[in-house]
């Protein structure tokens, strides 16, 4: 049997996705898998045993139809289902599972603060797309695989106040109102424990530099200076991880290490929470505001003003 898995993007979705493909090889007999992404996101899949062919779109979508109509495939699991993968599915005539977004659901409760989500996971939701082929979920969490050539030595990396256990903080995020702002990050740098690995892209590289001013012997400013699987090794080897609702959340929870994750303008009833993570971990968020959430994804500034959904977040009560 041999599958096609579509999900263009982002880091956090992929990574979401890998326990339906661990499962679908683990318990379909000589089944090939096939997954199809964004050539952005090659790294995050490249590494995954699970995967047979790694196909990825460079810049449109029809350059890669013919490569993959000549592969004949017996069946297509669209964990994307946007217009693109309905085109795609149209050309490739092959019967077809999609993932229900719940576009409704999220539309009520950004809007209208009608909560009818369901109660259950984005990949238990990912498992119910493809029930109808008897695949269950393991329940062995997330993967994510790197190549040894990305494995950080830490003694060669930090300094030496490191090398006793460190914190990861990522900085960054894919949206403004996902990000902790960066007087909640200095705040974080003061009650944390151990020194600090801030982690993000050459976007928030000013923002690490400042809080590096601000904390020298106990920050290490490695954004946008190593790769996404660098820091995915870094993220494996630290204590705790602190983050906001980022890929590299979902990387976290894959390695089960300690998350304390901090919630904006999004909530952990999408069903984007970390995955199985550490029993320790928590979920710091600003409960009963009125505003919040105000979308599915994110927005470029805080379209109240006041940006409460971060700012009011409680530091100083967690455990690290």
């Amino acid at each position: 049997m041999k599958i096609l898995i579509i999900r263009f993007s982002s880091i956090g979705d992929i990574v979401l996705t890998s326990p339906v493909i661990r499962c679908i090889k683990e318990q379909i007999k000589d089944v090939e898998i096939h997954y199809l992404t964004k050539q952005s996101f090659h790294n995050v899949l490249v590494n995954n045993p699970y995967i047979d062919t790694l196909h990825v779109i460079d810049r449109h979508l029809s350059e890669i139809i013919p490569k993959l109509k000549n592969e004949k495939f017996d069946l297509v699991i669209d964990l994307h289902h946007n217009l693109r993968t309905l085109s795609l599915k149209r050309k490739l005539k092959v019967k077809s599972y999609s993932f229900n977004k719940l576009n409704l659901e999220k539309f009520l409760v950004t809007k209208f603060k009608i909560n009818r989500l369901p109660k259950l996971h984005i990949v238990d939701r990912y498992f119910k797309t493809i029930e109808s082929i008897d695949v269950t979920n393991d329940h062995k969490g997330l993967d994510y695989f790197i190549n040894i050539k990305d494995e950080i030595d830490i003694k060669k990396t930090l300094p030496i106040n490191f090398w006793d256990g460190y914190y990861a903080l990522v900085v960054g995020g894919s949206y403004y109102t996902k990000q902790i702002p960066l007087g909640k990050l200095d705040e974080i740098c003061s009650y944390s424990k151990l020194p600090l690995v801030l982690l993000g892209g050459q976007e928030d590289t000013h923002k690490a530099e400042l809080l590096h001013k601000n904390h020298p012997s106990k920050t290490v400013n490695l954004c946008g200076k190593i790769s996404l699987n660098q820091a995915a090794s870094l993220i494996k080897q630290a204590d705790i991880v602190i983050t906001s609702d980022t890929g590299l959340m979902h990387i976290a929870a894959a390695y089960q290490k300690k998350i304390i994750s901090l919630w904006g303008n999004t909530i952990p009833e999408f069903g984007m929470g970390p995955y199985l993570p550490n029993e320790n971990s928590e979920i710091l968020e600003v409960k009963n505001l009125s505003c919040r959430p105000c979308s599915k994804l994110g927005y470029n500034h805080c379209p109240k003003g006041h940006f409460k959904c971060m700012n009011d977040i409680y530091i100083k009560g967690s455990n690290f």
